[in-house]
C-alpha cells in the first residue's frame, strides 16, 4: 500500500511539474516586459516601471490585471539581476539549470504556496502580494522554482527526492500531515539588499550622506516587506536621472536595527524613503517622503529638496548682491533659465562652506551688463576674489552629463579657491579691491566720503600698492575706531589698472597721468573733487598723504569730468 502511494505520488508531482513546465512557455520575461533580448538595464528598468503604474492592483481590481502586475515583477526579478539574467539566457533558467526539456527558454515557472495552516495543501496565488518580490508576507511566499538538475538514474532526468525535499522541505519521509503538508519548503528567499544602491550602516551614513554636501535618497526596509522592489526601482532610475548631484542608497533594518531606531527610520508595514537634503540650512536634515510613491511625484520631491544656497537675483540687483565685499569668494552663474538650474543648486551644497553662490537669467550676450562683464556665450560662471578682482571662469558651458559637469566645474572652484587662499596669504587683510564698472559705485560712489586708489601700469607696481595700502587701512581702521581720535570719517580703499583703464585718469589729467607707472588719487564722488599723490610710493609717504587726507590738510580739484570704468 506505501509503495503504491509512493508511486502515486511521483506521478502525480512529475504530471504536476510538466503541466507547469509547459504552462511557463509563456512567461518569457522579455516578452513580459516587452523588451529585446540586448535590452540594456535601463531600458529593461523603463518598462518595469510603465507596466508597474499601468497594472498597480491599487488601479487595476480586475484579477487579469493583478496577475499580470504578478507576471511583470517576476519578470524584472530575473531581467534586474545580472546573473539571473545570464542564466536565463543560457538555460531558459534564472538559477542556472537547464529547464525540464533541456534547456529551452521559458522554462521559469512561478508558484505561490498557501500560507500555513488552513490553506490547504494547492497552489494559491495572491494578488495582494506583488511587491513581495521572493520575501515572506504574512501567512504568504513567493518563489522562483526551477525544474533543474542531472537525474541520475532516474527515467525523468531529475532527482525525485530532490523535487520532494524542494516541495517539502524534508524529503520523502516528512509524510502529508502536519506543517510538513504545506508547500512551504521552495528555494528563493528574501532579497539581502536593493541592487545598484549603496548599502548604508551607521559609519558610511556619518562619513558620506552628513558630511560632503551631496543630497541623498535612502529607502528605509527589511528583506520581507512588501513595496520594496517598486521603490527600489523608482529611486534607482532618479538615482540615475540625477548621478552627480544625487547619491541613492538603503538601509536594511532588520540587520542595522539599531542604527534604524537610533534615527527613526524603521520601517512598520512598507517601506519608507527619505532625503537627506541641505535645502536651506548649513546643516543637513532627514526628511521623510509621504507622496503617492510614483516616479513623478519622488522626482518633484527631490528635486524640490536639493540645496537652496545660490541667491536668485536680478540684473538690476546683481551689481548691488554681487559685489558686496565678504570674506569668501564669489560665484555667479549666468544663464537664460527662469530657475536655479539642478546643477548649480548640487554645486551650491557641496561647496557651501567655500563659496557665495549667485545666479541670475539673462537674455542673451547682448545685454550690457553682460558685455561689460566680457561674457561671450552663455551659461556662463563669474569668480570674484576676495579682493573684487574679477575672472570669467566658464562660458558657453556645455552639459553632457549632469556628473560630468559637476566634475569639471567642481575642478575649476577648486582651482579658483586656491588662487583666492594664494592672494590671502599675500597680504595682510582680506585684500584690496580691484576697481571696475560694476563695483565702482558700491566702492568708491556717492556714500563714500573719499575713495584712495592706488594706480599701477604693472604687475610689480600692483604688488607694491597692494602690499602698502593693506597695512595703511589697517592702521586707519584702527585710527577710525578709536574715539579719542574724533569724527569717524569713512574712506574706502581701491587698485586702478590704468594699462587696462586709461579712460579713467582723464577726469583728473588731461594727460591721464601717462609718464608715471604708480600714483595715488584721493577721490569725493559725491563732491566731483579730487587730489593726487605723484610722489615717491612708500609706506611712509602714502601714510603720510591719507592722513593729510582725512585730517583734511590736503586741497581737493574740481574733476574735469565724471570718471568712467569698462
Amino acid at each position: 500500500m506505501k509503495n503504491t502511494w509512493t508511486i502515486s505520488m511521483i506521478f502525480f508531482t512529475c504530471s504536476l511539474l510538466l503541466y507547469a513546465s509547459v504552462e511557463s512557455k509563456s512567461l518569457d520575461p522579455y516578452k513580459v516586459l516587452g523588451v529585446e533580448k540586448d535590452a540594456s538595464s535601463r531600458q529593461i528598468q523603463k518598462a518595469f516601471h510603465k507596466l508597474s503604474l499601468q497594472y498597480h492592483p491599487d488601479k487595476n481590481k480586475n484579477k487579469g490585471a493583478q496577475e499580470k502586475f504578478e507576471e511583470i515583477n517576476n519578470a524584472y526579478e530575473i531581467l534586474s539581476d545580472e546573473e539571473k539574467r545570464k542564466n536565463y539566457d543560457m538555460y531558459g533558467d534564472a538559477r542556472g539549470n537547464p529547464g525540464f526539456d533541456g534547456g529551452a527558454h521559458g522554462g521559469h515557472t512561478y508558484f505561490r504556496s498557501g500560507g500555513g495552516p488552513g490553506h490547504g495543501g494547492g497552489f494559491t496565488f495572491s494578488p495582494d502580494e506583488w511587491q513581495t518580490m521572493g520575501g515572506q508576507s504574512g501567512g504568504s511566499k513567493s518563489y522562483s522554482f526551477s525544474f533543474g538538475g542531472s537525474g541520475g538514474d532516474s527515467p525523468f532526468g531529475f532527482d525525485v527526492g530532490d523535487v520532494f525535499s524542494n516541495f517539502f522541505g524534508g524529503g520523502m519521509g516528512g509524510g502529508m500531515g502536519g506543517s510538513g503538508s504545506q508547500f512551504g519548503g521552495f528555494g528563493g528567499g528574501a532579497r539581502s539588499s536593493p541592487k545598484n544602491m549603496v548599502s548604508i550602516n551607521s559609519q558610511l551614513y556619518k562619513k558620506e550622506v552628513t558630511e560632503k554636501g551631496v543630497t541623498w535618497l535612502l529607502l528605509s526596509y527589511t528583506p520581507s516587506m512588501k513595496g520594496t522592489q517598486h521603490f527600489e526601482s523608482i529611486i534607482e532610475e532618479i538615482g540615475n536621472s540625477l548621478k552627480g548631484a544625487l547619491e541613492v542608497g538603503s538601509v536594511n533594518c532588520e540587520v542595522e536595527s539599531s542604527f534604524c531606531k537610533e534615527l527613526g527610520i524603521r520601517p512598520k508595514n512598507k517601506p519608507r524613503v527619505y532625503i537627506y537634503s541641505y535645502k536651506s540650512i548649513e546643516i543637513g536634515s532627514l526628511i521623510e517622503y509621504t507622496g503617492d510613491g510614483t516616479l513623478k511625484d519622488l522626482k518633484s520631491f527631490v528635486q524640490d529638496h536639493f540645496p537652496k544656497f545660490s541667491k536668485r537675483v536680478t540684473l538690476t540687483e546683481f551689481e548691488t548682491k554681487f559685489n558686496t565685499i565678504e570674506s569668501l569668494p564669489k560665484l555667479i552663474l549666468l544663464s537664460t533659465k527662469k530657475d536655479t538650474p539642478v546643477i548649480w543648486r548640487a554645486l551650491s551644497g557641496m561647496f557651501r562652506k567655500r563659496f557665495i553662490f549667485y545666479d541670475t537669467q539673462v537674455k542673451d550676450v547682448s545685454d550690457p551688463l553682460v558685455e561689460n562683464l566680457g561674457v561671450d556665450k552663455l551659461p556662463a560662471v563669474i569668480g570674484l576674489l576676495s579682493n573684487g578682482e574679477m575672472k570669467v571662469l566658464k562660458s558657453g558651458i556645455h552639459v553632457k552629463d549632469m556628473k560630468s559637469t559637476i566634475k569639471e566645474l567642481g575642478l575649476l572652484f577648486d582651482g579658483f579657491e586656491k588662487k583666492n587662499k594664494k592672494l590671502g596669504s599675500n597680504s595682510d587683510n582680506e585684500g584690496i579691491p580691484l576697481l571696475r564698472a560694476t563695483n565702482f559705485d558700491l566702492i568708491c560712489g556717492e556714500k563714500t566720503p573719499v575713495c584712495v586708489i592706488g594706480v599701477f601700469k604693472s604687475a610689480k607696481g600692483r604688488e607694491k600698492l597692494h602690499k602698502i595700502l593693506s597695512s595703511v587701512s589697517q592702521k586707519s581702521l584702527l585710527r577710525r575706531q578709536n574715539p579719542a581720535s574724533g569724527p569717524r570719517d569713512s574712506v574706502s580703499y581701491a587698485l586702478l589698472d590704468a594699462s587696462n583703464q586709461s579712460s579713467f585718469l582723464y577726469a583728473f589729467d588731461k594727460s591721464g597721468f601717462k609718464s608715471l607707472d604708480m600714483l595715488l588719487v584721493a577721490y569725493k564722488s559725491r563732491k566731483s573733487k579730487f587730489s593726487a599723490f605723484t610722489g615717491d610710493v612708500t609706506f611712509e609717504e602714502v601714510e603720510r598723504f591719507v592722513g593729510s587726507v582725512l585730517n583734511g590738510d590736503v586741497q581737493f580739484s574740481k574733476t574735469r569730468q565724471k570718471p568712467t570704468l569698462k
